[in-house]
Order: structure tokens, then C-alpha cells, then sequence
């Protein structure tokens, strides 16, 4: 990992290394992309709160290194905003590369005007109390994927998927391919092609006609 730049991850985009990865880490959860058009990858720093309660999203501003993406989870997810605009000025101004919250967000018009990229479950104004303890640097669930510290999470307009530390430099090799790949049926397509037959669907596709007849 010390020699991977995990920012080339943003060059495939969450489909691509999400199939890279055979279909693994995605964060299966709806999100809600703040900052249109932003594409972040970074090395997670995972954040388990108290239940309705962000006193441990203060704790983190004093740990969180630049380019990491901080994670924000609870117990259970509700629409209890973690973060508004006070909180996101200090992960700004720490240089974090993007916020994933299993949560809520608010200020939004103001968030938005920061610029720091934002992918949120939901945007609702209802605060946090700030009297629970929680977790840094823990492994945390979101959607389904487990995201330990350190791990890759990479964020864009389709969502989120991580990569697990031990697996990046191999995921990434793939990705690459699969864009290769891509590239090189991109060009038959629009050359007329179609993916119908470049896929051996339509073989599939009279088989089982044949078979229901």
C-alpha cells in the first residue's frame, strides 16, 4: 500500500472496480451525492457513533490525516444530521477528502457552497446529542460491506464500494483491464455492433425458446 496511489481508483469509477473486485464491497445504501460531479477515493477512517449522537465526529477532526475519507456510522442509521456546516469546515480545512455518513446532513446550501465532497443517506435537520461515546479506527458495517480503517473507499454519482487493504493493488490491476476491455467494445458498438451477439446472448436467449416450446 505504501507505494499505491489510491487516488488512481477514481480514475475507473464505483461500477468498474465494484466488478473488478468480483462484485464485492459494494455499500448497498442509498446515497445522496452532495457535491454533483465529485469522484473521491481515499483510505478510510471509520467513525462508529453513539446512537443519534456525533460527539465522536468531533473526536475524529483531531485524528483524520488529508486524502483520508471519513465514515460516519451508528448502531442503527436514522435521519440524525452527524454533520452540518461547522463540522464540515473543520474536515475541510484538515484536508478530508470526501464524508460517507450513515446518517444525516444538514445546512445542505451551505455544505454545498464548502464544496468538500458529501455522499449522505439523508438530509434532514434533526440534531445530534453529543453525550455517547463510540469508536474510532474500528472495523464499522454500512450497507451491508464491512469498511476496516485503512481500507479503500471510493465514492462517485452510482455510490460507494471499498476495497479491502490486502486486495487494492490486485482490484486495481483489474480495473484497468476491465477499462481496456471496455474501451475496446465501446469501439464495435459504435461501429454497429451489438452486445446481443458480441456476448453469445442470442444463443442464449433461442435456447431457451427452444426449450419452452
Amino acid at each position: 500500500m505504501n507505494t499505491l496511489d489510491v487516488k488512481q481508483f477514481a480514475d475507473y469509477g464505483v461500477a468498474t472496480v465494484y466488478e473488478a473486485a468480483g462484485r464485492m464491497g459494494l455499500i448497498d445504501v442509498p446515497l445522496i451525492q452532495l457535491i454533483p460531479g465529485s469522484r473521491v477515493a481515499g483510505p478510510a477512517r471509520t467513525v462508529r457513533c453513539g446512537q443519534g449522537d456525533n460527539l465522536m465526529v468531533h473526536a475524529v477532526l483531531d485524528q483524520v490525516q488529508p486524502g483520508e475519507v471519513l465514515v460516519l456510522t451508528m448502531p442503527v442509521p436514522e435521519p440524525v444530521a452527524l454533520v452540518g456546516e461547522l463540522l464540515a469546515t473543520q474536515a475541510s480545512v484538515h484536508q478530508v477528502a470526501a464524508l460517507l455518513i450513515d446518517a444525516s446532513v444538514r445546512d445542505c446550501e451551505e455544505l454545498q457552497s464548502l464544496g468538500l465532497p458529501i455522499w449522505t443517506r439523508w438530509i434532514r435537520v434533526r440534531g445530534a446529542s453529543k453525550t455517547k461515546g463510540g469508536t474510532i479506527n474500528e472495523p464499522v458495517v454500512m450497507g451491508g460491506a464491512t469498511i476496516a480503517p485503512g481500507d479503500i473507499v471510493l465514492l462517485d454519482a452510482d455510490g460507494a464500494v471499498v476495497v479491502a487493504r490486502g486486495q487494492a493493488a490486485h482490484v486495481l490491476e483489474a480495473a484497468q483491464a476491465r477499462q481496456t476491455r471496455e474501451a475496446e467494445l465501446r469501439k464495435k458498438l459504435e461501429a454497429g455492433a451489438l452486445s446481443y451477439d458480441l456476448h453469445g446472448l442470442r444463443t442464449l436467449v433461442e435456447r431457451s425458446q427452444d426449450a419452452w416450446d
